[in-house]
């Protein structure tokens, strides 16, 4: 029970390995769905393909011999939207109520956009359940276009689709900060401007609990969630450090990323994150990226441009939008390093600062490298 009239119904899925085929969640996941008890009654969202019978007799257990009046459909993602199909045929008087665009990924997705019983809304539109008025806030592009938010007046809540959402199902313990900051850089991190403009609609509203799609129900201290996301959304830096994410082949480059680190930390940085692009969760050292302010990017030149994982976590964190940031790069080539030049070109447009320092290795550490990481661990400091 979330308040008198408001209940959770959603489910938890400990089955799954990879979230969206990408991403590790060793916790799970949960699948949110919400029901506001009212004269009118409303189920919020529904959950993954797997789960629709757990979810409709969640749904039968909250409302004993009552039928729910409405379907609202906040984000049309399958693991929110498998079972508007079943929902539908199970209470055929129910209205279905989406944003037009929502109707539409109805049809192409289940091949009917349910034009006889549905309701659409858009921006501002309220609907009546009784003592429980619903508004509906447009969320274009957080993080898919026909994403609508819904705010309860009565109870002041706030149901966010995907935003403040976190990977981990709800019966495991985890981090908040840790998971929603890994959920929301990988997922919905492109779209930093429409999650300001969603947070400017909402700093209007009077809210006192947010009810995500993915993750716990947020009650205390709402203040510090919505403070990270605008960080997040704004680009800006959370925490003060340097995160050095790096490639090696025959362990030259790792060596220089060692001696970096350990100038760093004698000279009294706060925080030094190593990331191995082969072997570390690509997603984790993206998250890494976007939470400090400045980066090193150490690779070898290979086949002229950079080592594989490093064109794909830079292409990862361009693709997101990263920007605000001090870059310093230390290249290896025993003949011909190109990875310095790679890397500036792949990260052209990207509002980014560099140190004046490149560290230029070839094929192994000597004194002149030494000198240059000694120098770049002066100007990161």
């Amino acid at each position: 029970m979330i308040t008198n009239d408001i209940r959770y119904i959603g489910v938890n899925d400990h089955a799954i390995d990879l979230f969206e085929g990408m991403y590790d969640v060793p916790n799970g996941m949960a699948y949110n769905s919400y029901l506001i008890l009212d004269d009118k009654i409303a189920v919020m969202d529904s959950v993954d393909a797997r789960f629709g019978d757990e979810w409709l007799a969640n749904i039968r257990v909250a409302l004993g011999d009552r039928a729910p009046d409405y379907l609202i459909v906040q984000h049309m993602e399958p693991d929110h939207s498998a079972n508007i199909r079943t929902f539908a045929e199970t209470y055929p008087e129910a209205i279905i109520v989406s944003s037009a665009a929502a109707s539409v990924m109805m049809g192409k997705y289940f091949g009917v956009d349910y034009s006889a019983r549905r309701l659409l809304v858009k921006d501002g539109d309220t609907l009546s359940l009784g003592k429980h008025t619903l508004t509906f806030i447009a969320a274009p592009m957080v993080h898919w276009p026909e994403v609508v938010l819904t705010y309860d007046s009565a109870d002041k809540v706030l149901f966010s689709a995907d935003g403040f959402g976190k990977f981990g199902a709800l019966d495991v313990e985890a981090d908040w900060a840790c998971e929603a900051r890994r959920y929301y850089f990988g997922i919905v991190g492109k779209y930093g401007a429409q999650v300001q403009a969603v947070l400017k609609k909402a700093a209007a509203l009077d809210i006192k609990i947010v009810c995500p799609l993915h993750g716990p129900v947020l009650t205390d201290n709402l203040g510090y969630y919505i403070g990270l996301y605008d960080v997040w959304s704004s680009y800006g830096v959370e925490s003060e450090g340097v995160v050095i994410a790096y490639t090696s082949v025959y362990g030259n480059t790792k060596k220089a990323v060692e001696l970096l680190a350990e100038e760093l930390t004698a000279g009294g940085c706060p925080k030094v994150v190593i990331n191995d692009l082969a072997r570390c969760d690509m997603a984790e050292a993206v998250e890494d990226a976007f939470r400090y302010g400045k980066l090193v990017l150490a690779t070898t030149t290979y086949n002229g441009e950079i080592f594989p994982f490093m064109r794909e976590f830079i292409h990862d964190l361009t693709e997101r939008g990263y920007k605000n940031r001090l870059i310093g790069i230390i290249e290896n080539g025993t003949w011909a390093p190109a990875a310095a030049k790679t890397i500036k070109k792949m990260l052209e447009g990207s509002e980014l600062n560099y140190t004046d320092t490149t560290v230029t290795i070839n094929a192994a550490l000597n004194e002149a490298s030494t000198t240059q990481i000694k120098a770049l661990a002066k100007e990161l400091l």
